[in-house]
Parts: C-alpha cells; sequence; structure tokens
C-alpha cells in the first residue's frame, strides 16, 4: 500500500493527484519571489518552491538570503495560500526552517549527512528527500530509512538526475528511478526535470515523461526573470513557459488515470482549472 503524506492543511501527495511544486531556485529579492509566486499560483502549481539557504560550489557564489529569505517565503505563502518547500543545511537550523516550511527538503549535497537526516526524522513535517548525484537507488532508500527511524514517516523521495559523460545535459535525469522506487517502496517519488536537464526548453518534455512514468509531483524552477537570476537562471522556466506546461499536464493527465491537483486561491479555496485564463492576481 502506498503511503500518503499530507502538506500543509489538506494537500495530500502519493495518492491519485499529481501535485506539482515550483518557485525560483533561490529567494533573491522580496519583488522577484512575489512574481514568482503569484505566476506559479495562478498556473496552478499547489507548492511554492525556494532557496533561502543555498549550498554552492564556490564559496564566492550566492549562498541565499537565510533568515530573511525564510521571512520573505513567509510572505509570500500567506500572500497566495500555497505552503512552501525549503532547504535545511544545517541540523541546528531544522527548527528554524520548521517555523516557515511546510515541507523540508534534504538536497542532493546532503544525502548522506546523517546527522541532518536525524534531526530532521525527529520533526513531524515532510521532508523531501533528494536523490545525490553519485547516488544508487540503494543509497536514496537507505538515507530515506534515516529519516524514518526517527520517528517521521513523511518522506517524499526526489529523483534530480545522477553524473553522467555527456555534456548535454546538466545531469542525467534517470527516470527509470521512478518504476524502480515506486516497486521497491511505498514513499511518494517526484521528479525534479529542472536539475536533472539543466536547460529550461529540455524541462517540459520531461516533466511531461515524469508524470507518464508513474511520478506523483514535479519539483520545477519557474523564475520571473530568468536572464537576471543569481543561481540558476539557465534552467529556470519563465511565468509563460510554466504556465504552457501546466496547460499540457492536465491533458495528459486525465488519459492515463492521473489528475492534476487543483490549485487554490489566496483565501485557501480550490480553483477550478477554467478560471486560470481568466484570473488576474494583483501586484
Amino acid at each position: 500500500m502506498r503511503t500518503t503524506i499530507t502538506i500543509g492543511p489538506d494537500l495530500q501527495i502519493g495518492g491519485d493527484d499529481f501535485v506539482v511544486m515550483a518557485g525560483p531556485c533561490a529567494v533573491e529579492s522580496g519583488e522577484l519571489l512575489f512574481a514568482a509566486a503569484d505566476a506559479v499560483q495562478r498556473a496552478g502549481a499547489r507548492v511554492l518552491r525556494g532557496g533561502a539557504f543555498k549550498p554552492r560550489t564556490s564559496p564566492r557564489s550566492f549562498q541565499g538570503l537565510g533568515t530573511e529569505g525564510l521571512d520573505l517565503l513567509t510572505a509570500a505563502s500567506r500572500r497566495t495560500g500555497l505552503p512552501v518547500v525549503t532547504e535545511v543545511m544545517d541540523p541546528r537550523d531544522v527548527d528554524l526552517v520548521a517555523e516557515h516550511a511546510a515541507v523540508l527538503q534534504v538536497g542532493s549535497r546532503n544525502m548522506q549527512n546523517f546527522p541532518l537526516l536525524r534531526e530532521v526524522g525527529r520533526q513531524p513535517k515532510p521532508v523531501l528527500l533528494k536523490r545525490a548525484a553519485a547516488a544508487t537507488i540503494d543509497e536514496l532508500l537507505l538515507a530515506a530509512d534515516y529519516v524514518l527511524q526517527e520517528g517521521n514517516e513523511n518522506v517524499i523521495l526526489c529523483e534530480r538526475g545522477v553524473r553522467g559523460f555527456d555534456p548535454s545535459t546538466r545531469y542525467l535525469l534517470d527516470l527509470a528511478a521512478v518504476p524502480v522506487l515506486r516497486e521497491r517502496s511505498p514513499l511518494p517519488v517526484i521528479v525534479d526535470p529542472s536539475h536533472g536537464t539543466g536547460v529550461a526548453r529540455y524541462v517540459p518534455s520531461m516533466a511531461r515523461a515524469a508524470l507518464v512514468a508513474g511520478a506523483d509531483g514535479l519539483l520545477v524552477e519557474v523564475h520571473a526573470a530568468p536572464e537576471q537570476a543569481r543561481c540558476d537562471g539557465q534552467q529556470a522556466l519563465t511565468p509563460t513557459g510554466f504556465a504552457d506546461l501546466m496547460a499540457e499536464l492536465r491533458q495528459l493527465a486525465p488519459p492515463i488515470g492521473r489528475r492534476l491537483a487543483l490549485a487554490i486561491d489566496s483565501t485557501g479555496a480550490a480553483k477550478s482549472p477554467d478560471s486560470y485564463d481568466d484570473e488576474v492576481i494583483a501586484p
């Protein structure tokens, strides 16, 4: 029997609904975050993603806004009604991040940070666990066990690509991992086609493929102005591109027995898909 996990007050992942989480890679400013949040909410996303703390290869790269970023994510959540998923990097920050986020993300670089896995396992909110760039499926499932053994059974597995040898894409998105994980674990499985490809124009096709492969949802990067992004702008969809993708997913889901989770308005009420194109969200 598959595990169904509740995010926020009423959103469920792991059942029939296909849940899309979307937003910028990093929280860079209130203006850019709110523009992206409004856009993804209007298009039908159910969870807002955004990094307040960012692990970067270079210490000179933008590392996120930290606690200021968390405050901005909370403001964006109140503005749109969308629950937030954001990364926690340090075991000492788990309680702080949990005050602002509905879902705590453990990024690929921390998949085997065992003290962090234990700490997020000691709090009750869902944990989104990303596969490391060189991790086997066994290693991903064992990392999930660290969280589960601390008492938190609300783990969402995320396939985000492994290292390959061809530089055409940033990583090699292992969509075969989706049916393998679904066979070997009852936990929900989502796919991150943004990191998996590293190229915005490849994201829609991989997102559609993830739905058909049996994933329970997506984690997609969307930026109001990708050319200005301080982090991973080359793989972020524009608001228009994301809206087009959501329209495609709405058409693709029913023939394969799935349904796209309904968006919500700023009051928390479910919206009809027919209202997406007509509604204008005030800035």
